[in-house]
């Protein structure tokens, strides 16, 4: 299923990044904090609901996503990071795990199993001590 994500939906304040700085403290260093609440985006509601129920500590208790990017040193840059990690963690969101049959083994191969079992109970047996 292919999932777009609505940049308008998204809300974007800069605010400074952590760590020192040096000489360039008053030059660079700028991250970017992203907001995306999920209720009111206009995401599947199947997704929203996967979403909220993921057990994740960047989703608020009232459904806002919160990411704080600032792996990079220039504002725009750690902006396309943020959103890059938003449209992660909804793609995992997105993604149904396939429901697993419980199968049981054949006849054929319970016997071969068994029939292993008694050839080497078999080999154990001709180990031990002869008894006259």
């Amino acid at each position: 299923m292919k999932i777009t994500l609505n940049e308008s939906e998204v809300e974007f304040t800069p605010i400074r990044a952590q760590g020192a700085g040096g000489q360039n403290i008053n030059k660079v260093s700028n991250a970017m904090h992203l907001r995306f609440d999920v209720a009111a985006s206009s995401l599947p509601e199947e997704i929203k609901t996967r979403l909220l129920a993921l057990r994740d500590q960047r989703i608020s208790s009232d459904g806002v996503v919160v990411i704080k990017a600032q792996r990079h040193r220039s504002l725009e840059r750690n902006r396309e990071d943020g959103l890059v990690r938003l449209r992660e963690l909804i793609a995992t969101a997105a993604f149904v795990p396939t429901q697993r049959r419980p199968t049981k083994p054949t006849h054929s191969a319970q016997r071969k199993r068994v029939d292993g079992k008694v050839q080497r109970g078999q080999v154990k047996l001709l180990r031990r001590r002869v008894l006259d």
